[in-house]
């Protein structure tokens, strides 16, 4: 059923057009600069269509002004999932196609698309084929996505729409369009891809008989690439509506040069730095080269990916989904913290890979995530090093260990002579925490001298799936990465300063954040969890109230301080404060029993400290 919207969409285009227009120029800031969002006008089920609903009232009463569009509820919380323009984006899209909202799913991407509907189609045993016009995207690389990815299609080019034969399966057509507004679509068609050199590619699912399909195509923006990015959504909107809109991001190889010559100096390396379009597509290009050097050079081997089965959700989901499309991966879990010993679980886990013959890779955060410990390194280094035999006699394979170095990454782990530079290490970091200050996704990778020739892969799928840095991304960076370190510094002594003062108020707090004694060999995160103290005569009784208690913590300082505090996920941001609970919001996808309950707190380097200890202070003396 189409909204009214959708229904005057094509009687009406103009009227459209120029209510775009009108919303264009009043849009508040945020929808343009702000990477992740506040959970507390945010409802994770109604992702996208909650925004819409309302944005539609606006529509039929023909409301542009500021304060409106600024109350319009959140519509993802990661704006990598998607966001305020993306989701204008569509809902044009939709209109001008007589489609629903949902059926329209714009890609930074122009290759993932595609591969969305082929991992769909791999579970549902269903054949797809490829048809373009003109070219394909040029990374599209049909020999490595059915080698490595394991999908199967037909690829074949074609004159328009109209030469389209029937065909038993999925047809997924890809058309390189300056307009990927208005598209032509037809039953012969199930997926219409516009692809756009600049701003990516709009997805277009056509039919009721494809409706099952939108839930798992979103699924893998949210996990392997991200959406149209803000300023290409807005470039294309300005477009749309008569405004000529260049390209973004200045010279972005001068840009590239600065960011890779930056990180270089900021990781310790010598090895070039790869810049993907968010962290997880950085970490989907690790898994996918992985798995194809593996391929390669041990055939016939299984692969064991291990993940820490309570860090980051997006991590665990993504190597979870990649393992499901292979048989020869498995996810295996590796215990790290809140009283498990990261040491110890590489040392059984890697023995029991040794015994099967298989080929390990090991994904942890240094810092962990949410109980902020550092592992023992040396140990940890002997552990990865250490010689181990299979079973017929063999010398095992040796580790390759992605080290998530998001909360740290001014430390060293891969130089010459570093703790990890004696180990295939390959360490990323999310871009939109430190090192553009959350003014963008975009993350990057580096190894070490002994990961050079696994990086060629890495570089490579993220090549194929088109999930490279865009240049607007790469403009942030070379902006934003020099004066990492020294943003990192600064927000480290604020939190250090809030967490002694936490520490002598409310004694009976437990507190999760570094040493001092770490601190001085350089881990100086600005992120700390606390568990607050809780009352009951039941364990039951004591969960609820710590669980009632992290929320009126969290409350009442955005409600104090609604400036700077803010109940969001993210961290590394230029200004202010983010308040969270990672069992509802990083480790979304993490099994209930692995989740952690408690509040995660992040400091930046630029926040009025005396006004947060006040209020917390306030909160001690009258919530417990």
């Amino acid at each position: 059923m189409h909204t009214a919207f959708e229904r005057s969409a094509t009687l009406n285009g103009n009227t459209m057009i120029s209510y775009v227009e009108k919303v264009l120029e009043n849009m508040p800031a945020d929808w343009l600069n702000l990477t992740t969002h506040r959970l507390d006008i945010y409802n994770e089920e109604q992702a996208k269509s909650q925004f819409l609903e309302q944005l539609e009232v606006l529509y039929r009463n023909n409301v542009t002004d500021k304060t409106a569009l600024n109350e319009l509820p959140t519509a993802y919380d990661y704006i990598r999932l998607g966001h305020p323009l993306s989701c204008l984006l569509e809902w044009v899209v939709a209109g001008v196609n007589d489609l629903e909202a949902k059926s329209v799913i714009s890609f930074s991407s122009k290759v993932t698309p595609i591969l969305a509907v082929l991992r769909k189609n791999l579970f549902e045993k269903k054949k797809t084929r490829i048809l373009y016009t003109g070219k394909l995207p040029s990374s599209f690389n049909a020999e490595m996505i059915r080698r490595v990815y394991g999908y199967t299609f037909d690829l074949k080019e074609v004159r328009g729409v109209e030469d389209i034969p029937a065909f038993d399966g999925s047809t997924i057509f890809v058309a390189p369009q300056e307009d990927i507004f208005t598209v032509k679509l037809s039953s012969g068609i199930d997926f219409f891809l516009s692809t756009h050199a600049q701003f990516g590619s709009v997805l277009l699912i056509n039919g009721a008989q494809n409706k099952g399909y939108v839930s798992d195509i979103q699924h893998v923006r949210r996990r392997e690439t991200i959406a149209m990015t803000p300023a290409n959504c807005l470039a294309a909107l300005r477009v749309l509506t008569g405004e000529l809109s260049g390209p973004q991001g200045g010279d972005v190889e001068v840009n590239k040069a600065v960011v890779i010559d930056a990180l270089k100096e900021i990781t310790g390396t010598e090895t070039r730095a790869l810049l993907g379009s968010s962290g997880l597509s950085v970490q989907y290009a690790i898994m996918m080269g992985l798995i194809d050097h593996a391929l390669e050079n041990h055939p016939g081997k299984d692969i064991k990916i291990i993940v820490p089965p309570n860090c980051y959700g997006g991590t665990n989901d993504q190597a979870r989904r990649v393992a499901a499309c292979l048989d020869k991966v498995e996810v295996l879990d590796l215990p790290v913290d809140g009283g498990n010993d990261m040491v110890q679980g590489v040392e059984k886990v890697l023995a029991e890979v040794a015994k099967q013959d298989a080929v390990p890779y090991i994904i942890a955060e240094i810092p962990t995530n949410p109980r902020v410990e550092v592992p023992d390194l040396i140990k940890l280094q002997e552990a990865l090093e250490k010689k181990r035999t299979t079973p017929n006699g063999g010398i095992a394979v040796d580790p390759v260990f992605i080290l998530d170095q998001t909360f740290c990454p001014n430390v060293h782990f891969l130089g010459e002579g570093e703790v990890l530079s004696t180990v295939r290490t390959i360490s990323y970091s999310s871009g939109s925490k430190f090192p553009s200050g959350g003014l963008c996704t975009a993350g990057y990778c580096v190894g070490n001298k002994l990961a050079e020739s696994l990086m060629e892969k890495v570089e490579a799928h993220l090549i194929l799936c088109d999930n490279e840095a865009t240049a607007h991304q790469v403009e942030i960076l070379a902006r934003q990465l020099p004066s990492m370190n020294q943003r990192i510094m600064a927000a480290y002594t604020n939190t250090r300063e809030f967490v002694n003062f936490v520490g002598e108020v409310l004694p009976e707090a437990q507190i999760n954040f570094v040493s001092e004694e770490l601190a001085a060999q350089g881990f100086t995160p600005s992120v700390f969890s606390l568990g607050l103290p809780t009352k009951g005569n039941t364990p039951e009784e004591k969960e609820a109230y710590k669980r009632a208690l992290n929320l009126k913590l969290i409350n009442r300082m955005i409600t104090e301080i609604p400036d700077e505090s803010k109940y969001c996920v993210s961290y590394g941001q230029l200004k202010g404060c983010y308040w969270t609970v990672p069992a509802t919001s990083t480790q979304g996808t993490t099994k209930e029993g692995d989740k952690d309950y408690i509040v995660r707190v992040a400091l930046s380097p630029d926040m009025d400290l005396d006004r947060h200890k006040e209020v917390f202070l306030q909160f001690v003396t009258t919530a417990i």
